[in-house]
């Protein structure tokens, strides 16, 4: 019966051996082979500020990386402010920057340096509500009231006061504080903040106009429940969130490798494919309020760091994974990120991120290839294979990743993908059509051809 079922998987997997039909490019051409860095200014560095961080920038090209997500970087309200120094999120003026980060100058001076050395730099937007202070507040049905008038929070967010979409003159507003930093100052596009809880017609209009004057642009969502109609037309990127939950949900124990095909298969049906998922084992929110890494992830963390270059979507890397940063920094203090060689993941990230440059199989969909399912022995091991076939070169990469903390011992078949790759450092090896594998406690091998 095994034979039988292995033979059925192996004629399906060789099927993606055929010359794939090549799609329009609907994303911007330099987003496809990238990947995406949070910069947490405030915690970056010990004096937090554009010009300090700006000396990070050579490091973190030197690591492979492609775009700097800048989180919100306005000065922040005082009305209810959490902790000392208070939210990002809790914007006060939308075109001006928080004194805490230096001027308006810095941050012009850390955006050309970024350009000089071929980073994109995108901001995050925070469209949902500003801050209880704001001047926006000033303005008759810019925000939502209560019966007696109060601006209304949202969730336990008590520094926030929400905006009314219903009001088209706060939309206008909006799109020409967008505009600013697009035309005044020179950013490459948005990470915008809850984006679910903003009407999608909002984003739809705003983004097509941007679009006009900077076709380029790049975008990322923070959702995944409306991903499929926010990345119709406005979003090129959204959140893998339960991907990332059901990763940390296998480092823990509770699931494995058949809740991730589940996920895959579900997702392959509900979300568009040319949509990026943006895959990431970590975030400013994971990291503050839920945990480390190495809090959720134990010692699967290198596997899952892999993982997000392995299946499709973009890889995401937070400030501190490239450092070894192992505790969870404050949200509206200061708190500098660790500096700890034990924990430090840069050079697999440099290894991961050469192999996603130079690889067209991993690229982003549409660009790179469909993932297939490599039938495996074992289930604990999750092995997959990336193939893309180009008028000149053909691409593979294929993967298996023991899902568990114990060593596992498996026999794939690569009936169709036999043949000399590299392993993941440089190593050649003969993979034969019945290959066996012994992989540590959450052990991988990655290889290319």
């Amino acid at each position: 019966m095994k034979k039988a079922f292995f033979f059925v998987l192996a004629a399906v997997a060789l099927m993606s051996c055929a010359p794939q039909e090549q799609t329009e490019l609907r994303h911007p051409q330099w987003a496809y082979d990238a990947t995406i860095y949070e910069l947490n200014t405030r915690q970056a560095t010990p004096e937090g500020t554009f010009a300090a961080a700006e000396a990070l920038l050579p490091t973190l090209k030197e690591n492979g990386i492609d775009i700097i997500w800048v989180m919100p970087c306005q000065p922040i309200g005082k009305i209810t402010r959490k902790g000392t120094l208070g939210s990002y999120y809790s914007i006060i003026d939308y075109c001006a920057i928080n004194p805490e980060f230096g001027t308006r100058a810095d941050f012009e001076h850390f955006l050309s340096e970024a350009h000089k050395l071929g980073f994109k730099v995108i901001l995050d937007w925070v469209a949902n509500h500003t801050a209880p202070d704001s001047e926006w507040t000033k303005n008759e049905g810019w925000h939502y009231r209560d019966s007696l008038g109060n601006l209304m929070v949202q969730y336990d967010w008590t520094d926030i006061s929400k905006l009314n979409y219903d009001n088209q003159d706060m939309r206008n507003e909006m799109l020409k504080a967008m505009h600013w930093w697009m035309d005044s100052i020179g950013i490459d596009g948005f990470r915008c903040d809850v984006a679910g809880e903003v009407p999608t017609d909002f984003w739809n209009w705003a983004m097509g106009d941007l679009r006009q004057t900077h076709p380029d642009m790049f975008t990322l969502a923070e959702d995944e429940d409306k991903a499929d109609e926010l990345t119709e037309t406005a979003f090129d990127m959204y959140y893998g969130w339960t991907l990332h939950h059901i990763m940390n949900e296998v480092a823990q124990g509770k699931k494995g490798v058949e809740d991730l095909w589940a996920y895959f298969a579900k997702a392959d049906t509900t979300i568009r494919p040319e949509a990026i998922r943006m895959n990431f084992i970590t975030n400013h929110d994971e990291n503050s309020w839920n945990g480390t890494e190495q809090e959720r992830m134990g010692d699967a963390v290198n596997l899952f760091a892999a993982f997000c270059y392995v299946v499709p979507g973009m890889p995401m890397i937070y400030t501190g994974q490239l450092s070894g940063n192992h505790h969870r920094l404050e949200f509206f203090e200061k708190d500098l990120i660790d500096t700890d060689e034990a924990f430090a993941q840069a050079a697999l990230y440099r290894r991961m991120n050469t192999l996603r440059e130079n690889n067209k199989a991993l690229f982003s969909p549409e660009a790179g290839a469909p993932m297939l399912r490599i039938p495996a022995d074992n289930e604990a091991v999750f092995a997959c294979v990336r193939h893309k076939e180009c008028k000149r070169c053909s691409n593979t990469v294929l993967a298996v990743m023991n899902m568990s903390g114990e060593e596992q011992t498996v026999t794939l078949d690569l009936t169709g993908y036999e043949g000399t790759y590299k392993c993941l450092g440089g190593r050649e090896h003969e993979l034969e059509a019945a290959q066996t594998f012994t992989l540590k406690p959450w052990g991988f091998k990655i290889f290319e051809k």
